[in-house]
């Protein structure tokens, strides 16, 4: 172990503490700071003078404490126990703390990351003689019911098996393997890793996007898809729904593990996360969602530092259950928050502030989170991705501030809330003129294997229709629809019934709340398949009085709720209605 290095406070400005003179602690080191060891982290290094941001509230330090160095960057602890937990942003678990200091977190309070005394089941999975390297896994342990926990070899090390304990219970820190390195000296793996959070974890290769990370929201996996391993940003002002959109994908999307990061946001909001969250059944599986989500609160009211470390803390941990070889999406909500967090210490350490007051290096610090997502090959050769669909909170719901910017800039995705589309009740409030997705083209391949052939055709010709309303929107404004001929008003009819009946989704609906692929492919089949019989109409003369009068469009709306998700097949009896619908209107004024 390094011997104690210890600095002495010289000044202290909120968060951020000086010490004076020649220190021999490292960049990123994780330090202890004053009598009550409040955690803190080395942000800046000159021969006068070091800068550390404590992570914790400093009221009360005095000039003169001791700063004690740890030795090591700040890092989170890899091991089971992860899931099914909710931690504050440097991993301290809320609940353990809760335990032992009461509702608030009292400073300085040291609790492991993990239960150090909890004994899991574990299967060994290698065997004397074999070469193991940087992820093999070596322990196999039942986690949750969920999921299952791969026990690997941390990255840096590679050597022979020489001992392997039995099958049975152990504790995380009790030694499962012993490995002997080439020059003889032997290291003993436990289930344990740790890893420093601002480090990416190592990889063998980054796969190109081609598979979508389905959320069973129409908007989202018709309209606008994210692949697995994408990045996406949903911008929106207040009250426009970014959490519960985030709440809807966690719920529903086909990730194996939701990180969900509560950077800053209000109390109550993480409060309503966790009640929701903890009574949730997973869709799968049957099992808590709890089972597989992880929590990491960080609410407005807990200290500025640790809300940027907060973020990082979320995708060390997705980064190591991607190395096991599965899907995580995180939710990060909301990384406005966290850019605030980024401006308060950049105001603190007097730097030279940019746009708005954000720091220079917002730009670089963003692409550094979202550059960590992807599919990637893993060092045991699975594949494994993490998925980033991050809220932004843009004040006022101006989309041209920094953060909002700089965020579209390194995202391939973007849902922006439109506040009169929640005022009047349309959720998710996801406009579509001002969203786009650019893995369309990359998922293609997909929608044609897996959902039909016409899939992508299909979505672009609604979206042609929603564009072809909106421009016959604008002349409705200046002199009334009457005016407008039989053709254009169909358009306008038929994009409301894609609006209402297709993007509007109903979160409190059992059959509308999540809908499949093939569902979303044939409402799409039924809604252009009217608009089809109806354009034959109106071209044979028929006004378009009379085609409103069948009531034909408000039935198709309603398939939404009319028909089940496991009753697919009365999806095919509306085309038989729009066939009738035609048939009465010829036969009436024919």
């Amino acid at each position: 172990m390094h011997s104690v290095r210890i600095g002495k406070i010289y000044g202290i400005n909120g968060p951020v503490i000086y010490l004076k003179g020649k220190t021999d602690f490292q960049m990123s080191e994780m330090v202890y700071v004053g009598n009550e060891k409040l955690v803190g982290e080395v942000i800046s290094l000159d021969k006068e003078m070091t800068t550390v941001q404590v992570y914790e509230e400093t009221s009360g330090l005095k000039p003169g404490e001791l700063v004690e160095g740890s030795g090591a960057a700040v890092s989170v602890t890899l091991a089971p126990g992860i899931l099914n937990n909710i931690f504050d942003g440097i991993e301290r678990p809320l609940e353990r703390i809760a335990d032992s200091g009461g509702a608030f977190i009292t400073r300085g309070v040291s609790v492991d990351a993990l239960d150090m005394d909890r004994l899991w089941d574990t299967h060994i999975t290698v065997s004397p003689g074999e070469l193991v390297h940087g992820g093999t896994i070596i322990a196999e342990v039942p986690e949750t019911r969920a999921i299952v926990h791969k026990c690997m070899v941390p990255p840096d090390v590679e050597g022979m098996v020489v001992e392997v304990k039995p099958d049975g219970e152990y504790r995380i820190h009790d030694t499962l393997v012993t490995v002997e390195f080439r020059d003889g000296t032997r290291k003993e793996l436990s289930m344990m890793q740790r890893w420093p959070i601002r480090v990416a974890r190592p990889t063998h290769q980054r796969y190109p996007a081609s598979v979508p990370l389905i959320t069973g929201q129409r908007i989202l996996d018709t309209m606008f898809p994210i692949a697995k391993g994408g990045t996406a940003a949903i911008p929106g002002g207040f009250g426009t729904g970014k959490t519960m959109t985030q709440h809807q994908i966690a719920k529903w999307s086909d990730a194996d593990i939701i990180i969900y990061i509560g950077c800053g946001e209000r109390g109550n909001e993480m409060t309503q996360v966790l009640e929701e969250f903890g009574e949730l059944v997973d869709p799968r599986s049957g099992n808590p969602l709890m089972d597989r989500t992880t929590l990491i609160a960080n609410t407005s009211n807990m200290p500025v530092a640790a809300r940027e470390a907060s973020i990082y803390t979320g995708l060390t941990l997705a980064e190591y259950y991607r190395d096991m070889g599965y899907d995580v999406a995180i939710m990060a909500d909301s990384t406005s928050r966290w850019a605030e967090a980024l401006r308060e210490l950049s105001g603190r350490l007097e730097e030279m502030p940019a746009e708005e007051g954000f720091p220079a290096y917002l730009a670089s610090r963003l692409s550094a989170f979202y550059e960590r997502a992807g599919m990637m090959q893993n060092l045991n050769g699975t594949t494994g991705s993490v998925s980033i669909i991050g809220a932004v909170s843009p004040q006022g719901g101006d989309f041209s501030e920094p953060v909002t910017m700089n965020t579209k800039r390194f995202v391939r995705c973007f849902w922006g809330l439109d506040k009169s589309l929640a005022y009047s009740r349309h959720f998710p409030a996801i406009h579509w003129l001002s969203s786009y997705s650019e893995y369309l083209t990359d998922l293609s391949g997909w929608y044609t294997d897996y959902v039909s052939p016409k899939f992508v055709d299909y979505r672009n010709r609604l979206m042609a229709l929603l564009n072809q309303e909106s421009s016959l929107m604008e002349i409705v404004k200046l002199i009334g629809g009457d005016v407008l001929p039989d053709d254009q008003k169909l358009v306008l009819e038929i994009a409301k019934v894609i609006r209402l009946g297709f993007l509007q989704q109903n979160a409190f609906h059992k059959d509308d709340t999540c809908v499949s692929m093939e569902k979303q492919f044939k409402m799409m089949d039924v809604i252009l398949y009217l608009y089809k019989k109806s354009r034959d109409l109106v071209a044979m003369g028929m006004p378009m009085s009379v085609l409103k009068a069948e009531g034909i469009f408000e039935k198709v709306i309603a398939i939404k709720y009319d028909v089940p998700n496991d009753n697919l097949q009365l999806l095919d009896l509306y085309k038989r209605d729009i066939d009738e619908f035609y048939n009465r209107v010829i036969e009436k004024n024919g």
